[in-house]
């Protein structure tokens, strides 16, 4: 192998979580508007480029069944996209589907780590993709508004979360489709200054999902993960993220959201659970 086609470092894609997600309208094309508080884990999928004459996907990982190796995968149309051909490695360790930003933030690796090498996608590409992709891209505490495109940097206190995915994929469209109400109310304009998690913790309890009770509505079995979470020792608030079914809670430290991963994850052994770091 010449340095020329030589593998490029591997990259994290981290799972994304909405911490809330309010649906505040909905434009003439059909797409939603929506204010949402986004924050990222410090896990998630990995891939490795490696620049070549073709364009192909090899997909492994726990979770690699299902997810398309060609046109159809984001990781895909991004490096298409940005002109890039070459081989793609992605380890799935995310569920796919999942209101977690999965194929989102992959996408979001390939146009980051292609940016690193001097490759500049087309300006627009990222929100083509999909409305979770322009935030992934920045992989870091952002205040999400419009369809996607209104970014605004936050700054969070190093959160302590458990992700839990009962493996029940939720279709987005059908949850959408339940929403009753589309037209409902931002968070504040002025995000106020968090002193830590537990201070977090409270405020965001007063914030919303919109899609969770469409979502449950669709798959009951969310509404079972969000007690069980809301049961486990020391946890200060539970929800789900995005259109899910991953749901989501708080704890105070590292140890208490590894200590609920494990007591969970005894109880639910069929459920993929995760303790993680959110910022």
């Amino acid at each position: 192998m010449t340095a020329d086609n030589a593998a490029l470092a591997p990259v994290l894609a981290q799972a994304k979580v909405n911490l809330s997600l309010h649906i505040t309208g909905r434009r003439d094309d059909g797409y939603h508007l929506l204010d949402s508080l986004v924050a990222f884990a410090d896990m998630g999928d990995h891939l490795t480029l490696t620049p070549g004459d073709a364009l192909s996907i090899e997909v492994t990982g726990p979770f690699a069944s299902g997810v398309p190796n060609d046109a159809r995968n984001l990781v895909w149309q991004a490096a298409e996209g940005a002109g890039w051909t070459g081989h793609i490695k992605l380890a799935k360790n995310l569920p796919h589907g999942a209101g977690i930003g999965g194929g989102s933030s992959d996408a979001a690796a390939v146009l980051n780590v292609l940016s690193a090498q001097g490759i500049e996608a087309p300006e627009g590409l990222a929100l083509s993709l999909g409305a979770d992709v322009p935030v992934c891209v920045r992989g870091r505490a952002t205040r999400m508004r419009g369809i996607g495109e209104d970014l605004s940097e936050v700054e969070l206190p190093q959160l302590h979360a458990l992700l839990v995915n009962p493996g029940v994929h939720v279709p987005t469209g059908a949850v959408f489709a339940g929403l009753t109400c589309r037209n409902n109310a931002p968070m504040p304009d002025k995000l106020p200054t968090f002193k830590g998690p537990a201070d977090c913790a409270a405020w965001l309890s007063e914030q919303r999902n919109d899609l969770e009770l469409p979502a449950i509505q669709t798959a009951p079995v969310v509404d079972r993960v969000l007690s069980d979470l809301r049961a486990t020792a020391d946890a200060l608030m539970a929800r789900m993220s995005g259109s899910g079914a991953t749901c989501f809670a708080l704890y105070p430290t590292k140890k208490a959201a590894h200590m609920a991963a494990y007591d969970l994850g005894t109880e639910q052994a069929e459920w993929w659970c995760y303790a993680a770091t959110l910022s």
